[in-house]
């Protein structure tokens, strides 16, 4: 039988887990997409869903989130991921509260939308990330995990 991990090790787990996402937006933000790279997990994967993405697919790996934002280009400029809240939901997850902006290259027309989104964290980079509507759904994918 394993041991549980004491409770003083957990608090410094789960904060590192959460400065680990802000940090990914603060790259984003900064550096762009080839910056966050070096914070995706080789095999990371995330999905989004119909509902909430005009174009629904899966992306793994670098070449998959290089490919998610390239996939803005056709449609949209200035798009960036605002971050809003982040919660440890233990076991390497965090959740987190964006929105997600931009403005269509052809109207001009600003749009935004919010999602939520379940980070796992793996070797201390994005290994899968959960995209929802809300916070509700987003709970529940974790509790049915």
């Amino acid at each position: 039988m394993v041991p549980e991990p004491s409770p003083a090790t957990l608090p410094a787990m789960s904060a590192a887990d959460v400065e680990m996402v802000r940090s990914g937006f603060e790259t984003l933000a900064q550096d762009g997409v080839e910056g966050l790279l070096r914070l995706v997990h080789p095999e990371f994967e995330m999905t989004t869903p119909v509902g909430l993405a005009a174009e629904p697919d899966t992306y793994r790996g670098r070449e998959g989130m290089r490919r998610y934002w390239d996939s803005f280009g056709d449609g949209m400029e200035g798009v960036e991921f605002v971050a809003r809240d982040f919660e440890d939901l233990g076991e390497g997850r965090v959740l987190n509260t964006s929105v997600l902006r931009g403005r269509g290259l052809s109207t001009g027309i600003e749009v935004s939308q919010e999602v939520v989104l379940v980070w796992e964290i793996r070797d201390e980079m994005a290994y899968r990330v959960g995209v929802f509507a809300s916070v509700e759904e987003a709970r529940a994918s974790v509790t049915s995990a």
